[in-house]
This record gives structure tokens, C-alpha cells and sequence, in this order.
């Protein structure tokens, strides 16, 4: 570690520090976008750790490969994304990935049809589109949609305007294009056979999830 220490030595004290942290809040968000949007009035504004990460990205990608982990770029959406063996892999349970799910549905829609302005979401939008497509077909309780708002925040994929605890049915739900970064194909396998185990005489299901999947 003789290079990382010389590198950080050479930076001054704030920045040394401010690169310490975003890579402390890259293991654990796993993700960096270069706009967020302000919690209260969903205005954009620049990520300080995004801006970071572009000034240091040869040492934080030399770094992270001692760990067994890649910085990855999208140059086009913005993003950093960590990647690789080193990652800690979460499990997210099948009740969270179809939520996941659900809201790339309406990313997807919302991007499509009504631009970038257009997305934001809410628990009430959320479940109608559940149980249009037959994918939340039983009320969810409380712990379940906090579960899933918290691994979506945690890992930028939703904008709130507060604590998860306090997100009510109308509560604004700002989207990020990072949601189309997870429910990988194992996961949206995993949703198949569970409806079809469910349902089997239900197609409209697994239509949509293989749709979605292949994009």
C-alpha cells in the first residue's frame, strides 16, 4: 500500500479526506451518478463523489484491484458502478426484486413517454402497476416496502425526500437509471418459477419479466 499512501499524501488534507470517504460510500452504495437530485425539491444538482471519482479514477481503479474489485464507467448515463469478486454480494429477497422490478417497469414508461422530468413515482403508483400486471398480487406490509425502499436508496436507485420510515402513499419518489442496473437474470429466473408454480396458466406474467429481462 507504499503507492496509496504516497498518492494520498500528495492531495491536500479536504481532499484526501473527501476521497476516503467516497470510496467508503462506493463499497457501500456500490454506485455514483453524477446528478442527484435534492430530497425536498427534486432539483438537480452536481455529486461531489462522482466529481471525485473522475478526478481520481486511475488510483481508486488501481486500488480496488488489490481488493479484487473494477471500477466500472458509464460515460454515456454517468455512472461509476463497483464491480467484481470482491464486491460483498447482497441477497435481496423476491419480495424487494419484484418492487425492483416494478419500478423499472415505470422508469422505462415514464422515460419513454414523458422525458426525464417525468420520473418520479410513488407507493400508490407502485402498487397499482403491482397488481395491473398481477406481480403484487397480496398487500405488502410495512417491513416489506421499507425493506425494498432501503436497498433501493442505499444503492441510488430512488431519490426520497426524507427518511424511509416517513415515505406515505403520495410521498414523491425521484427514479435514477440506475435501477436498471439490478434484478439480474437469475433473479427475474427465480421470479418466473415462482409464478409459475403460482399461476401456470398465467402467461401475461412471464411475458412481462422475460420482456423486461432482455433489455
Amino acid at each position: 500500500m507504499a503507492g496509496y499512501m504516497g498518492y494520498m499524501e500528495e492531495l491536500s488534507v479536504t481532499e484526501a479526506e473527501n476521497l476516503k470517504k467516497t470510496i467508503t460510500r462506493l463499497f457501500r452504495q456500490t454506485c455514483m451518478i453524477q446528478m442527484r437530485y435534492d430530497p425536498v425539491t427534486l432539483t438537480p444538482r452536481d455529486n461531489p463523489d462522482y466529481e471525485l471519482c473522475v478526478r481520481h479514477k486511475g488510483f481508486i481503479e488501481d486500488y480496488l484491484a488489490v481488493l479484487g474489485c473494477e471500477l466500472e464507467h458509464d460515460p454515456q448515463e454517468h455512472i461509476f458502478r463497483l464491480k467484481g469478486e470482491g464486491v460483498e454480494t447482497e441477497k435481496i429477497s423476491l419480495t424487494s426484486t419484484v418492487i425492483i422490478l416494478l419500478v423499472k417497469m415505470i422508469y422505462r414508461e415514464k422515460i419513454m413517454g414523458e422525458g426525464l422530468n417525468a420520473t418520479v413515482t410513488n407507493l400508490e403508483e407502485i402498487r397499482e402497476y403491482g397488481k395491473n400486471t398481477n406481480l403484487l398480487n397480496r398487500k405488502l406490509t410495512g417491513t416489506e416496502w421499507r425493506e425494498a425502499l432501503y436497498l433501493m436508496n442505499r444503492h441510488q436507485m430512488i431519490e426520497l425526500p426524507g427518511a424511509v420510515r416517513d415515505v406515505e402513499d403520495q410521498t414523491p419518489i425521484y427514479l435514477y437509471s440506475t435501477v436498471n442496473l439490478y434484478v439480474g437474470a437469475a433473479d427475474i429466473n427465480e421470479l418466473i418459477e415462482e409464478y409459475r408454480e403460482e399461476a401456470p396458466e398465467n402467461e401475461t406474467i412471464e411475458e412481462i419479466i422475460s420482456a423486461d429481462a432482455a433489455e
